[in-house]
């Protein structure tokens, strides 16, 4: 089993090294990241395709600094895909070869169908809840269409849509008014069934339209991975994008390294995503990289078991060790005992579980202010699998364990349930919290509802200070009695 694994994809307009590192057998994390925009396909579209020699010069250059870096991470294993540019030039072996005999590293390069697949298979994995979706991965050469249907990967498509290639056949050679017709007939090669109402937007067009609207909307969080937005309330402001002059891109929330093509990618999305029919676009901060490590680590039928998390495993690997905790053990009891009082949606439990395996992971930092750090972990190192209303929710009930949830909760307000069922969840977090704290692990508990009041009984004698429990927010009319049956 390799502990850290170096993954490159290189693009037409991109090159970049992502770096692995496993905790445990299917949890990992992000060690490192390094990006250069080399442009590998620049001039390649008007040249009949073929590879131009400064630019594989720039790419081979690149490709040395990352083997150092490989070097330095120490890693065991090195993937490298090559997509639309390598796979479309006629002279794409020799650069390969080339590649090869100075740097001696293998460049896979992979069809359209296989990058697709591969972008999907990290969107089906790394997303939460994806059962129907289709992705679309726009490149600097083309664009990759997967279609996820039942939480399967159904179908995948290859477009010769690209941020690059339109610029240089198009914008650079003031060639718009053949625009039109050309991506009209890549548009009839997108069959009726990847139409779906929900868009997973992946690649860094996509991920820097999303990050526009979120800097427009004032959005409560940072994260990109997982942010939505329904279409048809953000279709003015991409309006704006597509007829902005490049200095007025900064207005709309632009980064200046996405000014040269970021007209061009929302061009392709809103064409692509009229023609799907899409409603809701999810935001995808994984994509090929990401797919291609899991395509070399997961069993054979390339999924997580269905109660394995590895952003949750990865944290907990790191941060606590094998410190044990029945917090959520805890939770879970009370979560059943209480449920014909609190009448909680099922999926409460499972947000009240993980929100109780990781509670105490602040404490790695510092004892003191350890709720504090914990809902910061939440927030920025709880990568996959998670919405962001979940995220937001664990890191609150964190935050608080069980007492007044505090102004800090205000930001978040949009993301956050009704203030019942935080009651409610943050009160089990905070009892289990206390009990788990002040119990022997040895003594078997058991929690009785009976008339509003929640029994705690234990063979043993309950050490548990009654000036804690006064600290909690109790929901409704709810009394905690200790050590008796009802």
């Amino acid at each position: 089993m390799a502990k850290r694994t170096a993954i490159v994809d290189l693009g037409s307009n991109s090159v970049r090294l992502v770096i692995f590192e496993k905790s445990s057998r299917y949890a990992f994390h992000t060690l490192a990241e390094y990006k250069r925009k080399v442009r590998l396909g620049e001039n390649a579209y008007n040249n009949a395709k073929f590879l131009q020699a400064q630019a594989m010069q720039r790419t081979l250059e690149t490709l040395e600094y990352f083997k150092e870096m490989v070097l330095k991470h120490k890693c065991k294993k090195i993937l490298i895909v090559g997509t639309s540019a390598l796979r479309d030039a006629p002279n794409g072996k020799d650069f390969i070869k080339e590649v090869k005999t100075k740097l001696g590293l293998n460049i896979r390069c992979i069809d359209g169908k296989t990058e697709s697949y591969l972008g999907g298979l990290a969107a089906l994995n790394l997303l939460s809840n994806i059962k129907n979706a289709t992705t679309l991965d726009i490149g600097g050469g083309s664009s990759e269409l997967c279609l996820i249907k039942d939480g399967k990967i159904q179908d995948c498509l290859s477009l010769d849509l690209g941020t690059v290639r339109l610029k240089e056949l198009f914008y650079d050679t003031n060639k718009l008014e053949k625009l039109d017709a050309f991506l009209d007939e890549s548009l009839k090669l997108i069959p009726e069934h990847f139409k779906n109402d929900k868009l997973i937007a992946i690649g860094g067009s996509l991920r820097a339209i999303s990050s526009s609207i979120m800097d427009k909307n004032s959005y409560p969080l940072k994260t990109l991975h997982e942010f939505s937005y329904k279409l048809e309330n953000e279709k003015k402001h991409l309006e704006r994008i597509l007829n902005a002059n490049i200095e007025d891109l900064y207005d709309y929330g632009i980064k200046k390294d996405r000014f040269d093509t970021i007209k061009e990618g929302t061009l392709i999305f809103t064409k692509i995503a009229t023609k799907l029919g899409t409603k809701e676009v999810i935001t995808s901060g994984v994509g090929v990289r990401e797919g291609v490590y899991l395509n070399d680590i997961l069993p054979p039928n390339k999924r997580f078991a269905s109660n394995f998390n590895p952003s949750v495993r990865s944290l907990q690997d790191r941060f606590l060790g094998k410190q044990k905790t029945k917090i959520p053990h805890y939770v879970s009891l009370l979560f059943d005992e209480l449920s014909n009082l609190h009448n909680l949606d099922a999926h409460y439990k499972s947000t009240l579980i993980h929100a109780a395996k990781l509670c105490n992971i602040g404490s790695y930092l510092n004892f003191y202010f350890s709720n504090e750090h914990s809902s910061y972990f939440i927030l920025n190192a709880l990568n996959y699998n998670f919405s962001h209303q979940e995220k937001a929710l664990i890191a609150i009930l964190i935050r608080s364990a069980g007492r007044k949830i505090g102004i800090y909760a205000e930001p978040f307000k949009e993301l956050l349930p009704p203030f019942e069922i935080m009651t409610w969840l943050n009160f089990m977090l905070g009892y289990a919290k206390i009990i788990a704290l002040n119990h022997p692990n040895e003594s078997k508990l058991e929690f009785t509802l009976h008339n509003n009041s929640l029994y705690l009984y234990s063979i043993k004698n309950l050490n548990i200070p009654k000036d804690e429990l006064k600290k909690l927010i109790l929901p409704q009319d709810l009394v905690l009695v200790l050590n008796q049956k009802p």
